[in-house]
């Protein structure tokens, strides 16, 4: 017989047919007649009923049926006499592929707090919190790529390691073959690496932009949606060390453009996971986020605002003056911090907002430079609840500016001449963004914690798993 999924099974009309159904035991309960096991094999947030007769079936074989257990069970699929589910399975046949020892298995029948879960990583995809979770990760993963397949961008698959450091900040993990008891190093003391497996010295990436950039120069329309890396001793619960990012670029695009792009892909993402995942998002408003479901549809019914961040900061410093307390300080040149942001949308304007023409001393040596001389097209999307979400510009496309500005903010040009170059040879405006896969998630699911919305998190001293 062929195992059908619950999702399915929970579905069916076909009452009285025989059904095979596998999966982990959540709770059994009952009395020495009939026992009632609620099974689930990760399809659903609901689980199967499974009708166990006791005398037929064997108290002895029934002992072992024990929450965490992983079994199988075949029989008629009926109407539930029960209110919480539609339908049954009146067991004819229960085995039991792996037992778990109800004094040592850590998933009980209780409230386990998200702190204790993270601590067993490996079972968490067996609670009903992380399993919804999961489901809207990978619907948001096919959200991703439908929507830019939809629009003729291509899928590029950029480069883990790396001789470029994108962001200038200097936060890479180092990736080397050398014996690290026993560098060379020159007469200065710096660390040789001619005999290093590269030649040079490389590391993990902290984006794929500029490779992106490079394809966009040839093919228009581009994407790449891949692990990045960012060594940066933080412990918020915004940040990991390792995540996931999803960058277009796009040839011919200005700044406008890149705007429209983001509000159209956000709300698309956003539409999917309504229309995908009803059951998973209604149980993570009800358990930890109760105005999740208001949160997507506020989103959706929005106009994003479009505003300068030279006239957010005056928003802000406003607010000051009117008496609103912000931790840290507002000045134009400031990096806006969350709670900047969040008060921008939560609080003044009421929905979405798109800030732009950020001072370029705050801002990575790609971005386009502006006539006055101070700001770059740069365009951060803030989000409730979130703040930043997504971050972009215009690329430089002139070759004396961009290599100028790379060389006032310390980027050797040897390790981005290819870059360059790009400038040298037929170059075109060009926009695109970066969205850290992992905020969208926090945001669709209503989760408080990055930590929480990826399977295995890497974090300072954390690699566990």
């Amino acid at each position: 017989m062929e195992r059908t999924r619950i999702a399915e099974l929970l579905k069916t009309e076909a009452h009285g047919s025989t059904v095979e159904a596998k999966g982990w035991v959540r709770t059994r309960r009952g009395n020495k007649r009939v026992q009632f096991i609620a099974l689930n094999d990760g399809s659903t947030i609901h689980n199967l009923q499974i009708v166990a007769d006791v005398e037929r079936l064997g108290e002895e074989r029934l002992k072992a049926v024990t929450t965490g257990a992983c079994i199988r069970a075949v029989g008629p699929l009926v109407a539930s006499q029960g209110g919480e589910q539609r339908v049954e399975v009146l067991a004819d046949e229960i085995e039991v592929y792996g037992g778990a020892d109800p004094a040592t298995y850590p998933l009980q029948k209780k409230g386990h707090s998200l702190e204790f879960l993270r601590e067993i990583a490996h079972l968490r995809p067996r609670t009903n919190t992380f399993g919804a979770v999961f489901r809207i990760a990978h619907h948001m993963t096919m959200a991703i790529h439908t929507f830019f397949h939809e629009r003729e961008f291509l899928h590029v698959h950029t480069p883990i390691i790396t001789g470029s450091d994108c962001e200038g900040a200097g936060q890479m993990f180092q990736v080397t073959t050398l014996n690290l008891y026993d560098l060379r190093k020159d007469e200065n003391g710096a660390i040789l690496y001619d005999r290093d497996f590269f030649g040079k010295q490389t590391g993990l990436t902290v984006s794929g932009q500029l490779e992106a950039e490079l394809a966009a120069m040839g093919l228009g329309a581009v994407y790449t949606f891949g692990p990045t890396f960012r060594a940066e001793n933080s412990n918020t619960p915004r940040h990991l060390a390792e995540f996931w990012m999803v960058e277009p670029e796009v040839a011919f695009n200005e700044i406008a453009d890149n705007m429209q792009l983001a509000e159209d892909f956000i709300k698309y993402c956003v539409q999917w996971a309504l229309d995908h995942c009803p059951d998973d998002l209604r149980f993570l408003s009800e358990m930890f986020d109760k105005g999740l479901m208001e949160r997507l549809n506020f989103v959706l019914k929005q106009s994003f605002v479009r505003l300068s961040y030279t006239e957010g900061i005056r928003i802000l410093e406003q607010a000051v003056a009117d008496g609103k307390a912000f931790e840290f300080p507002i000045y134009w040149g400031a990096d806006l911090a969350a709670e900047h942001e969040r008060y921008l949308v939560e609080e003044y304007f009421e929905c979405p907002v798109i800030l732009t023409d950020y001072p370029k001393e705050i801002k990575s040596f790609y971005m386009k430079q502006n006539d006055d001389g101070k700001t770059v097209r740069a365009m951060d999307v803030l989000f409730p609840k979130i703040g930043e979400i997504i971050g972009g510009s215009q690329r430089e496309e002139n070759y004396d500016k961009l290599a100028a500005r790379a060389k006032e903010m310390n980027v050797p040009e040897k390790d981005i001449w290819w870059y360059l170059d790009t400038r040298r040879f037929g170059t075109a405006p060009h926009s695109g963004f970066g969205l850290g896969f992992e905020r969208l998630l926090l945001f669709v699911t209503g989760m408080a914690n990055v930590r929480d919305v990826i399977p295995f998190p890497r974090t300072p001293n954390n690699a566990e798993f």
